[in-house]
């Protein structure tokens, strides 16, 4: 039987784990890396910190073992470790989704009143795509929808929204439906593009989660080729 020591030790390196992702900062990247692989300027402008403090809390994760790196020429690029990282992150945040007392209250303060967007759920949208009767967009950063995406998905990028939907809506015809989907289900980007299209009159709904749920489910998506 082991001793205490050494038990207090398997402990404290799983919590280890856990201690990397207690920032607020460091989760959101690990959201965004959820996503697809990314180089720290772009992972900066995406958390709103310096590069240095981007560097910094991406050092924590690296430690911990939940993102590895590249080097191409003078950029460092970052990716999750594997897709059980992305698995852990899910269910942290479905866990304080359960119990957090208010965690309902900070989600509405940061997307709004959701009341008037309705979702499609994956296996509804299945069957619309099977039956060609919905279009599907992708509202995040390009780079990302490159990383990988749903398969027949186009590519709206929400932080050019205004051109990219006029483009959209003059190769769609009046009435069909168009279902939007970004991070996951606590990403804006879906949101603000049914709005907007709610805007100009057209149908429009978002997925239920986002990419990584679909893609998690074994849904058909078209993934970029690794490096």
């Amino acid at each position: 039987m082991g001793d205490r020591t050494a038990k207090d030790a398997l402990f404290d390196g799983f919590a280890e784990v856990a201690k990397a992702l207690a920032s607020g900062r460091r989760a959101e990247l690990v959201d965004v890396l959820n996503q697809g692989e990314r180089h720290v300027d772009e992972l900066a402008a995406e958390i709103g910190q310096s590069v240095a403090n981007t560097s910094f809390h991406l050092r924590a994760l690296a430690v911990a073992g939940l993102v590895t790196t590249r080097r191409e020429g003078t950029r460092v690029h970052y990716r999750l470790a594997s897709e059980r990282v992305g698995e852990l992150w899910a269910a942290l945040r479905d866990v304080a989704a359960a119990h957090h007392e208010h965690l309902d209250d900070l989600a509405a303060a940061y997307l709004g009143n959701r009341g008037e967007l309705e979702q499609v759920s994956r296996d509804e949208l299945v069957r619309r795509i099977d039956a060609g009767e919905v279009v599907i967009i992708d509202v995040r950063p390009a780079q990302e929808y490159r990383s990988g995406h749903i398969a027949g998905a186009r590519s709206v990028p929400v932080d050019g929204l205004p051109g990219h939907l006029a483009a959209l809506l003059d190769d769609v015809p009046d009435g069909a439906e168009i279902v939007a989907y970004c991070r996951g289900p606590y990403c804006a980007h879906a949101d603000d593009a049914v709005r907007a299209l709610h805007a100009e009159g057209r149908v429009a709904r978002r997925l239920e989660g986002g990419f990584p749920e679909w893609h998690r489910a074994g849904l058909p998506v078209e993934i970029a080729a690794s490096t």
